[in-house]
């Protein structure tokens, strides 16, 4: 892609970083955060999203909570570099998502979940993660396309959010890199030099 004109607007070295980090931003993986309370895990999980190239994350609170403000050192300014969609209600996420062509699963210990081996993280893909406390809700399970858990062989038969969600889209990195998908730009050309320049200006 041609992106001499983006060199208006900052030095060659950090335009050609910036573009680099762009190119291999995954415009068709996503995660959802559904109520998560504290502000801290929400930040760890945008610093993995960053590191493993998703675009923008999903935020839904509902039952009147307030978005959370990010700190710039918690979130080591990944909410700088990812974009966050707020939305009031899990139907309208899915919604909004679905019209976008996702396949949406949930981090859900039911009868029916998969290992999340067992899915493919190459296609067009929303991974689901709930409140610390009490998991994603019922209403978010029942609208999914399916449910899956973290194979655990220990005692405790949970995660930390953060890290679960880190475990889980570090599995798509990896799915990912075999498929070659970082190794080509998901923006088109006006929209990749577009977006540079928007980069350039954070």
């Amino acid at each position: 892609m041609d992106i001499s004109e983006a060199y208006k607007f900052g030095t060659e070295q950090r335009v050609n970083k910036i573009a680099g980090v762009l190119s291999r931003r995954q415009l068709d993986l996503t995660v959802v955060a559904e109520n998560i309370s504290d502000p801290h895990n929400l930040s760890a999980m945008m610093r993995s999203c960053d590191a493993v190239g998703i675009a923008s994350v999903c935020l839904v609170y509902h039952s009147g909570q307030p978005f959370p403000t990010l700190g710039e050192a918690s979130s080591a300014s990944a909410r700088k570099w990812v974009e966050t969609l707020k939305f009031r209600s899990i139907e309208e996420c899915y919604k909004f998502l679905r019209q976008q062509g996702f396949k949406i699963y949930t981090t859900h210990l039911a009868k029916d979940a998969v290992s999340l081996y067992e899915l493919d993280l190459t296609q067009k893909v929303a991974l689901v993660f709930g409140n610390e406390h009490s998991g994603v809700s019922d209403e978010a399970v029942g609208l999914a396309d399916g449910n899956f858990l973290i194979p655990q062989v220990g005692m405790i038969q949970s995660l930390n959010i953060s890290v679960a969600c880190a475990v889980s889209i570090y599995e798509a990195f990896r799915q990912r890199l075999l498929a070659g998908k970082y190794d080509h730009c998901q923006f088109e050309e006006q929209a990749f030099v577009a977006k540079i320049k928007e980069w350039l200006l954070r």
